[in-house]
């Protein structure tokens, strides 16, 4: 799918941004161009360490914002294919910072979108997050209208045949600033603070997200909103799994967070579809055949009222699976 494909992915510096080069370098060793657009210079070069031009001869850093415009106009040419990850995501951070969050969720979503459509770009993938789903908090709501800009950029490509969708998924097991490697940190001081007893979240791993974005880039028809079947987690189970002889500490819920997360509400169950793998969220006029859609992928419409909430999920992580999956995916040195 790849080969002989330019790609670029924008907050490519990120956890998931580097699985996926990782994951495209290693599985399609003639994709053409591999490009890492962020715009923090440290992070680019500490990454350059890891993937050398002299060994990974496709690869190529970018310094640069998604609030640029001009600048995404020019790294855009001859790219075929757009990974969109940057993004502001720490909630109290955008709690504090409500206008820079904007500038980049939303406004850099729309700057993507329109220097896509000025060059050549065939599809664009762009990453979300459960907060987006009936959000509470700022970064959710920048999220779900950088979702809702996506979904409806579809419907302004006119002989342009670009597709839009979007990946949307919960907390990535180990990502930077999440909460496993907080709480594997804060171990050496014998205390983890917990912020609500019965919070729980969705879990998935960083190959669990690179999975879906190639999955939407080589399935989407254009404007999914593609929602993984995972396990949930209770906070005081990734507690006990992690530190189960330190202290666990109620500190109180954070501004802007939810004790339980969502990823699809009840009114998107009309547009809702079981894929097997996956749900996705079909927009409400699609430019494609519904009846053709669902043929193709034998989807079937979920019940109405469904909804898909961590607090509810019927697929949970335990303490011992935690405990494997930190070793897995996050610390092979971990020991609880």
């Amino acid at each position: 799918m790849l080969n002989n494909k330019s790609i670029l992915i924008t907050g490519g510096t990120g956890s998931l941004g580097k699985a996926l080069t990782a994951h495209i370098l290693k599985n399609y060793p003639n994709v053409r161009k591999l490009v890492i657009y962020s715009r923090d210079e440290q992070k680019q070069y500490q990454m350059a360490q890891d993937f050398p031009s002299h060994k990974y001869t496709q690869i190529r850093f970018l310094i640069g914002d998604v609030r640029d415009k001009e600048r995404l106009i020019r790294a855009f040419k001859n790219i075929d294919y757009i990974i969109h990850a940057a993004a502001m995501k720490h909630v109290p951070i955008a709690e504090y910072n409500p206008d820079e969050c904007v500038k980049t969720n939303i406004h850099g979503a729309q700057n993507v979108i329109d220097a896509c459509l000025q060059t050549s770009v065939e599809r664009v993938v762009a990453l979300s997050t459960d907060k987006a789903c009936a959000p509470i908090n700022l970064y959710g709501a920048t999220k779900l209208a950088s979702d809702k800009l996506f979904v409806a950029a579809n419907n302004i490509t006119g002989w342009n045949p670009i597709r839009f969708s979007v990946v949307r998924y919960g907390n990535v097991m180990g990502s930077n600033g999440s909460v496993i490697p907080f709480f594997i940190n804060k171990k050496k001081e014998g205390i983890l603070p917990i912020t609500d007893p019965e919070m729980t979240r969705f879990n998935i791993s960083l190959e669990g997200g690179v999975d879906m974005v190639m999955h939407a880039l080589e399935h989407a028809w254009g404007g999914e909103i593609f929602v993984p079947k995972i396990p949930s987690y209770k906070i005081m189970d990734v507690a006990e799994a992690i530190g189960p002889d330190c202290v666990h500490k109620v500190i109180g819920i954070r501004p802007g967070e939810k004790v339980h997360e969502e990823m699809i509400t009840p009114s998107d169950s009309f547009y809702t579809y079981d894929l097997g793998k996956y749900f996705t969220i079909l927009p409400s006029h699609p430019k494609w055949k519904l009846e053709e859609f669902v043929k193709e992928f034998s989807a079937d419409i979920v019940p109405h009222g469904f909804a898909y909430n961590s607090g509810t999920n019927t697929e949970w992580e335990t303490i011992d699976s935690l405990r494997a999956l930190i070793t897995e995916h996050v610390d092979a040195n971990f020991i609880a």
